[in-house]
């Protein structure tokens, strides 16, 4: 891959174990709200997302991000790239904008797009991340952004398989 590439691979994200449990709640009824009204977050959201992307993060109190780097390690490794950065629909920094904006920072002018979700029909995958990726090629018109999605569920049923042929 040439020095202009990048993938991003984006998880969905989950609170770190030893953040406020009030936090997470907080924000998941300001969010539940705005998604009711079709509003824009309001700063009370906006402060609450930022204070739980922020929270200090641990193997111990993040697994799930301990394990989106370890795939990216992989995918890197499978990919024969060295560019390789991981995002977060919510909950964990970075969030995919800004995941986006430190690529092209670093020079990075074609990215793929990856997520970690892999069935068809949730709002992740299916809405947030194409909107988000829209509203970037807007603000960075000379980055191209390729999303790889949906994937082809025969290939997923075959990952599974193999899995199961596993035990």
């Amino acid at each position: 891959m040439s020095a202009d590439r990048a993938v991003l691979l984006v998880g969905h994200g989950v609170p770190a174990t030893d953040a406020p449990r009030e936090l997470v709640t907080r924000f998941k009824a300001l969010e539940g709200r705005r998604r009711a009204t079709g509003a824009p977050p309001t700063d009370e959201e906006r402060d609450v997302d930022r204070q739980l992307r922020e929270w200090p993060r641990t193997d111990a109190n993040d697994p799930y991000r301990a394990g989106m780097e370890k795939m990216a390690t992989a995918l890197a490794r499978r990919l024969g790239v060295d560019r390789v950065a991981t995002a977060y629909n919510e909950f964990c920094a970075p969030s995919v904008e800004d995941a986006v904006r430190e690529l092209a920072r670093a020079g990075a002018t074609d990215i793929r797009v990856v997520p970690t979700m892999i069935t068809p029909g949730g709002v992740h995958a299916d809405v947030e991340i194409p909107e988000t990726l829209e509203a970037l090629s807007a603000e960075l018109p000379h980055v191209r952004l390729r999303y790889a999605w949906p994937f082809d569920l025969d290939d997923v049923a075959e990952l599974f398989a193999r899995g199961l042929d596993r035990l």
